[in-house]
């Protein structure tokens, strides 16, 4: 096995009652990583833990809110409470709310993207980005250095229809992401992001087999990604074998960008 220099790091993963954010609080697990799994539900709150402890980490949960800059702040201070500090943060978190901008359809504006809609994605995708690592980087600088990681999408790079809101909470943390890098490189802090493709979430599973089959028909590998693939990622960039790599964006996504 390939040392990572992770075994007892501290490690936030947002969003990790599922998907992508509990095969990354699973992955780290498997590292030897004190893992704290926050969401926003604590229906799975037992299970995550218990599979964090068999994969050979140490597990709690707490239900945050990660867009009431408060909560985090509280949900911070129990880790380094219970942990001493905090060595790394996954900003996973996420939702979707899609819509198209102005939908005109025979002469008219039939529909809108609503400010409900814009507000909840900014709130949860690009506020709680924010939230988690400002509350996060002062036990960062205290510990002597870490890894900011954070979820963007390749239609952060790419844009999408109908989802105005949720590509620019993405190319929003591709911003956040270079910006960090540079103010924070002076205390060994490093920040990159993830821009995933299309990955076989429990979201995504329950969408038609017809759209499926053209997400898999548009990714050259032939294959949706797998919520590990992502976790994958995150380790490596968490681990000494990246540690001269900050302010960059990572694409896991089956060579997508080959594909369309």
């Amino acid at each position: 096995m390939i040392e990572t220099g992770l075994k007892d790091k501290v490690v936030v993963v947002t969003g990790a009652a599922a998907g992508i954010g509990k095969a990354t609080a699973l992955r780290f697990a498997e590292e030897g990583c004190r893992v704290a799994a926050w969401d926003i539900s604590g229906d799975n709150a037992a299970a995550v833990v218990s599979e964090i402890e068999a994969a050979g980490g140490q597990g709690r949960f707490q239900i945050v809110n990660v867009a009431d800059a408060e909560a985090v702040n509280a949900a911070v201070a129990e880790v380094v409470d219970a942990w001493g500090g905090i060595d790394v943060v996954v900003n996973n978190a996420g939702i979707v709310r899609d819509a198209q901008l102005v939908k005109f359809k025979d002469g008219q504006v039939v529909a809108t993207m609503s400010d409900e809609q814009w507000d909840a994605v900014i709130g949860v995708n690009l506020r709680g980005v924010f939230n988690c690592t400002r509350a996060v980087v002062p036990h960062l600088i205290a510990g002597g250095g870490g890894s900011i990681l954070s979820t963007s999408s390749v239609v952060g790079l790419d844009g999408n229809f109908g989802q105005t809101n949720y590509v620019a909470t993405k190319a929003g943390v591709i911003g956040m992401t270079k910006t960090w890098a540079r103010e924070l490189a002076k205390f060994n802090i490093r920040a990159n992001a993830v821009a995933p493709g299309f990955v076989a979430t429990e979201i995504l599973q329950s969408m038609p087999d017809k759209i499926l089959d053209a997400m898999k028909a548009k990714t050259p590998l032939g294959r949706m990604g797998e919520p590990r693939d992502i976790a994958n990622a995150y380790v490596w960039l968490a681990s000494d074998g990246a540690n001269w790599i900050t302010g960059q964006t990572l694409r896991v996504d089956g060579g997508l960008v080959v594909g369309t």
